[in-house]
């Protein structure tokens, strides 16, 4: 007579883990990196009796041309009406990643807009060890090919969007004026942190409400609201302390991808720059010295194209309504 055995339950373990695994590489590869997702955030920022503001916050398409859903899920977004449209950078995936931009950003012609770069709008893609990620931030592979990002500058320009790569700038929207300052991208150590204030004070210099500027004409009981806005692509630490320093009220950065892979009930294991893994995504406060700002990290729209997987940290924009602080 034999005798049947089953498996021990070590490989009965192993198989399990095994399977799970395998199932949750499926989910976030065929799935979760496709399941675009549109993030609703109130932002209790500005000043008393202004109107609210729709801020649309786009980052890291890492768009390639083949990818006609993202982009016409971008392209839906113009259906929303935004205010402003700020996007903080990663919009190239690919050498031809321009024309996918071009069709996802069409749809915006005529709204207001502001854009900082980020690393992969320089170079492009190419395949890494996932888990160097965790020895800390990613470095440029000397292989990475450059890419045209004068072309990616003349298409914003085409758009009427602000370059604020290392300057300043100001938008009225909503009878609001609206400051901006940005730096290019801080992973490369492409920020000028120093030119800022110089930026800033070029900036108020030439606004005519402006208290040393204040034209002799102008009634004194004009009243304008001001809000001050960095943006950054890397939200580095040096990079959001900084702009807190120059009186920043709300930043907006990309570049985690909100970890990309994250786990259910603790979150993101990396973040690729030295912000808290708790602030790798979405509203937050940033706090330095005795000043504070409201940060928001987007997780972004994409992923490279060597490691197109996502778990737990589905791509997003978000659409932030500015209110009036209670």
């Amino acid at each position: 007579m034999t005798e049947r055995r089953g498996l021990s339950p070590v490989a009965r373990t192993a198989l399990a883990v095994g399977g799970a695994g395998a199932a949750a590489f499926a989910w976030g590869s065929l799935v979760e990196r496709t399941r675009w997702t549109l993030r609703h955030v109130d932002v209790p920022v500005l000043p008393a009796g202004a109107r609210p503001i729709r801020v649309l916050h786009l980052s890291d398409l890492h768009m390639a041309p083949w990818q006609q859903g993202k982009q016409e899920w971008v392209r839906s977004l113009a259906e929303l009406k935004p205010d402003l449209i700020v996007d903080t950078g990663d919009n190239l995936g690919h050498e031809r990643g321009l024309e996918g931009i071009r069709r996802a950003f069409d749809a915006f012609q005529g709204v207001p807009g502001v854009f900082v770069n980020g690393s992969n709008d320089y170079f492009g893609p190419v395949p890494k060890n996932p888990f160097a990620y965790f020895a800390g931030p990613s470095r440029l592979a000397p292989r990475s090919r450059r890419l045209d990002i004068d072309a990616l500058h003349g298409y914003f320009d085409e758009l009427g969007w602000v370059d604020l790569d290392n300057a300043a700038a100001a938008l009225e929207v909503n009878g609001t004026r609206l400051e901006f300052f940005g730096v290019d991208d801080p992973h490369k150590g492409y920020d000028r942190l120093d030119v800022i204030t110089g930026a800033i004070d070029d900036l108020r210099a030439d606004d005519p409400l402006a208290d040393e500027t204040w034209p002799d004409e102008a009634s004194v009981t004009v009243k304008r609201p001001t809000l001050t806005i960095g943006v950054t692509h890397a939200p580095y630490q040096r990079v959001l302390d900084s702009f807190v320093n120059h009186g920043a009220q709300l930043i907006l950065a990309g570049h985690t991808h909100g970890g990309q892979v994250c786990v259910p009930g603790f979150g993101a294991l990396v973040t690729n720059c030295d912000i808290p893994r708790r602030q790798a995504k979405g509203l937050s406060v940033w706090r330095h010295g005795l000043r504070s700002a409201f940060l928001n990290v987007s997780a972004g729209l994409g992923t490279s194209i060597y490691a197109p997987v996502r778990f737990a940290c589905p791509p997003e924009a978000t659409l932030l309504t500015l209110r009036a602080a209670a």
